[in-house]
């Protein structure tokens, strides 16, 4: 019996899809989640600053800076050039995750974008209005911005510290509801906080960017190319009085998502192939930029910059804006400012009752046939958490208010923070005393799930193991060569051993461009099918996977007792190619261009497949099934 081979010593348990391309939205949690932490710490850093020696704080953080070229030049103090120039590169990563939302997300099902966008709305024109109304008839009123937008970093970072419980979809709600968010409050920034605009810088902001639109549309390639024209439409912007931070997210939105292609992971194997037989720099090139270029550059350039705005820059963000002078005349003030509470109240009670009240009443006038992906209490606790309004919000008070009156907002903007987090505790706390149904239910909802695999499971064709009227459905693309194919055998087995009412699908992919026997032994277990015996074929060949040559898969079939002469002639006339390639075919239809890629009902596993993971995916499928039931 052979092992699988050396790839195995460093078995990671996931799937090629999460090893070669991270889902983004979880990519995207896991550096939220660490860097909450240090935005808390550069926000305590900047009011211990700010408290022990203000003049050190101020000055540092006034201190001009200009870039010039020849007789051009831009200049201001280093808290706008964060709060205009880095901040840019946040709203960039922002609009790179919307986009991959929309083209790969929740959101490539456009029957589901009418929900999060009138949510989005709802959870900021509350907000304002009750902001207003604490502000009526004084000139803090147009300070109305500085209530109304998410922090989507530090919301979705908490939410994962404070409802951990929560499942993965509440992230997913977050963070569409927030891009909409996002979007308005931009274009709040651009329209009613940007001061003696300038026609013509404006013009020439609006033809650059519709320059880098056109060659978006035509597929044009060149990363240097793209900077410059966002570099060009940024110092426009600036020129003209509008606030440049809106150039970040446009350019992120006008960056396409999309899976890695089988073909283009097939064309970098072949470039590898041709360095590894003739090394030249020539080659070497070759093969890194098809390597590059199988993956879409909305996740290169993710990859790229999102360690960066999640760890650096929003962290510099909070540490420059974040000092205020805590003093107890201040907090006095503070507590009955109408700037303070005007904020305070509206991220507290406006968001949570603007973002649940929209969803619920799309729900109700729809008659259920539009319903949040999760349950109720993960609603609320989006809507809680969604109270962060701590980078948009911090930006637009250092836009509409100066002196006393915007110490007073970063203390409400400071303070709701605060309330949200702990609020959002409490949700997920009072979440989990519920009973077991109850809790499913208000956690997980009942609305339908998308489907990702094209082409459903059916019986008479498939290749099924365990009950056919199973509850859950477990799909997995493999290759039999595939070492970490025969890694996830065992674990499938496990699987099926404790659940009585999972059935397992095996679909062919064999990677043929790096495993070179790999369709010849999903032919012989297709050779072994016509006599009845996949599965006694296709576990010898996942044990053997270092043997599949014609002499070795003639002896599997020897071994369990197949007519070898029928065996040997389905081979030879390649019985089971054609079967084979609809497999493939489904594959690509499904957006599969690795193994092992498993479906749980349809929905793309994302993860390990050790046992504790993919287990508590199939308990998590049968709850929703339940539920539904």
């Amino acid at each position: 019996m052979t092992e699988p081979r050396e790839a195995s010593t460093t078995f990671s348990g996931r799937t090629t899809w999460v090893r070669q391309l991270e889902t983004p939205l979880r990519e995207f949690l896991r550096t939220e989640t660490g860097s909450a932490a240090i935005l808390l710490a550069a926000t305590v850093a900047a009011l211990v600053w700010a408290n022990v020696d203000l003049r050190s704080y101020e000055a540092l953080w006034g201190t001009n800076l200009s870039v010039r070229l020849g007789d051009a030049a831009v200049a201001q103090d280093l808290r706008h050039w964060v709060n205009a120039g880095l901040m840019t590169f946040f709203f960039f990563v922002v609009g790179l995750e919307a986009r991959r939302e929309f083209d790969m997300g929740e959101l490539r099902d456009r029957r589901r974008l009418a929900l999060p966008v009138i949510a989005g709305i709802g959870g900021m024109v509350v907000p304002i209005v009750i902001y207003l109304l604490f502000n009526h008839g004084l000139p803090s009123a147009n300070g109305w911005g500085a209530a109304m937008s998410t922090d989507t970093a530090f919301a979705l970072g908490m939410l994962a510290l404070v409802a951990s419980r929560f499942p993965s979809r509440a992230h997913t709600y977050m963070l569409t509801v927030t891009v909409v968010d996002d979007l308005i409050a931009l274009c709040v920034i651009a329209i009613f906080y940007s001061e003696h605009v300038s026609a013509f810088p404006l013009l020439i902001a609006i033809a650059i960017f519709a320059v880098t639109v056109v060659l978006k549309s035509r597929s044009v390639r060149g990363g240097f190319l793209y900077a410059a024209l966002g570099i060009a439409t940024w110092v426009a912007l600036f020129e003209s009085g509008v606030e440049p931070v809106v150039v970040g997210l446009a350019m992120g939105l006008l960056t396409n998502a999309s899976p890695a292609a089988r073909t283009d992971l097939e064309r970098a194997s072949d470039l590898f192939r041709l360095f590894r037989e003739q090394p030249t720099a020539e080659l070497a090139r070759s093969a890194s930029a098809g390597v590059v270029n199988a993956v879409s550059r909305n996740h290169r350039l993710q990859q790229l910059y999102h360690p960066w705005t999640s760890y650096v820059i929003v962290p510099l963000f909070a540490l420059s804006n974040a000092g205020i002078p805590l003093s107890g005349e201040f907090l006095v003030r503070a507590v009955t400012s109408p700037i303070t509470l005007g904020i305070l109240i509206a991220y507290v009670v406006g968001k949570p009752v603007g973002i649940i009240g929209s969803t619920w009443l799309v729900s109700r006038l729809s008659g259920g046939r539009v319903r949040p992906p999760v349950g109720w209490a993960a609603v609320a606790g989006v809507g809680t958490i969604a109270g962060i309004g701590f980078t948009v919000s911090l930006l637009i008070a250092t836009l509409a208010f100066s002196g006393t009156e915007l110490e007073e907002a970063k203390f409400g903007i400071l303070a709701a923070a605060l309330c949200a987090s702990v609020i959002t505790w409490i949700v997920s706390r009072a979440t989990a005393m519920l009973p077991k149904k109850a809790r499913a239910r208000a956690l997980l909802g009942t609305a339908e799930s998308i489907v990702d695999l094209v082409d459903p499971v059916d019986p008479d064709r498939d290749h099924l193991r365990g009950p056919e009227d199973a509850q859950v459905t477990l799909v997995e693309y493999g290759d039999f060569e595939c070492p970490y194919c025969g890694l996830a055998e065992p674990v499938v087995r496990e699987i099926l051993a404790d659940f009585g009412d999972v059935r397992y699908v095996w679909r062919h992919l064999p990677l043929r461009d790096v495993h070179p026997s790999a369709q010849l032994a999903a032919e012989a277990a297709e050779a072994a099918a016509e006599q009845g015996a996949f599965w006694e074929m296709h576990d010898l060949l996942l044990v053997h996977q270092g043997d599949l040559l014609l002499p070795d898969l003639v002896t599997y079939a020897e071994q369990i007792g197949l007519d070898t002469e029928r065996f040997r002639d389905d081979l030879d006339n390649r019985a089971g190619a054609e079967r084979i390639e609809e497999d493939m075919d489904s594959a690509d239809l499904s957006g599969v261009s690795g193994t092992p890629t498993f479906f749980i009902n349809g929905r793309r596993h994302h993860g390990a497949y050790d046992i504790a993971t993919l287990s508590a995916a199939v308990k998590a499928a049968r709850v929703r099934e339940a539920l539904r039931s």
